[in-house]
C-alpha cells in the first residue's frame, strides 16, 4: 500500500489513502474492488472495469505487480484469487501525482470470471460530470491510523465538494502545493467527519453505482473536517482509456 509521505510537499501532503471512519464492508458488495499488491503486498486499491482491466492511480507503479479479485478479507494466509498484471497503461503526461494525470490502466493475464464475488463497474462517458454535494462512496484497504495493516476492506459514504470551493479550501496548503491539478474531482474530508488517508490510493469514488474517480492524494494526519480529498476525473480520459484497451500489447 502506498504509505510514504511526499517529501515534495513537505511532509504535508500524502499520497496513498486509507479510509477514515469507515465501516467493514458488507460481504458480496463492492466486487468491482480490486487489491493492487507489490511482491504479493498490499499497495493500492482498484477496481475492475472489464475482465480483463483494472484502473488505479498512476504513482501505485511497481515492478512485481499483481492484483486480487474477489475477496474482501486480502489476509496473506488467504488462498486468494492472484493475477499477474501483463501491461502498465500511464499517460505520457503523467509526472507525479501534484500535477494530476494521476490514472494508470491495468491489463491482467486472464479475463477474470464474473460470479458473485467478481463483477465489473461502470465508468464514465467523455463529459459527463458529478453535481457537487452528490452522496458517493469510497473503499479501501489498510489502517485506520497510520503504520497499521488492516486488511478488511472499509466503506465510507462522502459527499462531493465544489471545485471553487475545493481550490479555496487547499490555499491554506500554498507552501506544499501552488494549485490543484486539472481533471480532478473533490470529495469527502471537507466539513465531513472522514474520507480517505494514508494507505490506499488508487480506489474508485463510486457515485450513482458509476466509478467516476480515482483515488489520488490527501493531506498528512487525515484530521477531518480539513479539505476535500483529491480523485482523478476518469471522464476526461475516457478517449484514452479505450484507446489503451483496443492495444495489442501483452
Amino acid at each position: 500500500m502506498k504509505t510514504f509521505i511526499s517529501v515534495l510537499f513537505f511532509s504535508i501532503v500524502v499520497v496513498g489513502v486509507d479510509i477514515i471512519n469507515g465501516k467493514k464492508a458488507p460481504k458480496n458488495s463492492l466486487q468491482y474492488m480490486v487489491s493492487v499488491q507489490n511482491n504479493k503486498t498490499h499497495e493500492c486499491g482498484g477496481f475492475l472495469i472489464s475482465p480483463q482491466y483494472v484502473l488505479t492511480a498512476a504513482h501505485c507503479a511497481s515492478e512485481e505487480m499483481t492484483v486480487v479479485l474477489g475477496d474482501h478479507d486480502i489476509s496473506p494466509q488467504k488462498n486468494l484469487k492472484r493475477y499477474d498484471v501483463i501491461h502498465k497503461f500511464i499517460p505520457k503526461t503523467f509526472k507525479n501525482f501534484k500535477m494530476g494525470n494521476d490514472i494508470m490502466l491495468l491489463k491482467i493475464s486472464r479475463k477474470a470470471v464474473l460470479e458473485e464475488k467478481v463483477q465489473t463497474v461502470k465508468i464514465p462517458q467523455l463529459h459527463y460530470s458529478v453535481k457537487s454535494n452528490t452522496q458517493c462512496l469510497v473503499a479501501g484497504w489498510g489502517s485506520t491510523k497510520q503504520r497499521k495493516v488492516v486488511n478488511d476492506l472499509l466503506a465510507l459514504n462522502v459527499s462531493t465538494v465544489d471545485i471553487h470551493n475545493c481550490k479555496e479550501a487547499w490555499k491554506k496548503y500554498k507552501e506544499s502545493i501552488a494549485k490543484l491539478p486539472p481533471n480532478i474531482i473533490c470529495a469527502g474530508g471537507y466539513k465531513q467527519n472522514g474520507g480517505v488517508c494514508l494507505g490506499d490510493s488508487g480506489g474508485p469514488l463510486v457515485c450513482n453505482s458509476m466509478a467516476v474517480g480515482i483515488v489520488s492524494f490527501s493531506t498528512k494526519g487525515c484530521k477531518y473536517p480539513d479539505v476535500p480529498n483529491i480523485f482523478t476525473d476518469i471522464s476526461k480520459y475516457a478517449r484514452w482509456i479505450k484507446a489503451m484497451m483496443k492495444k495489442k500489447e501483452t
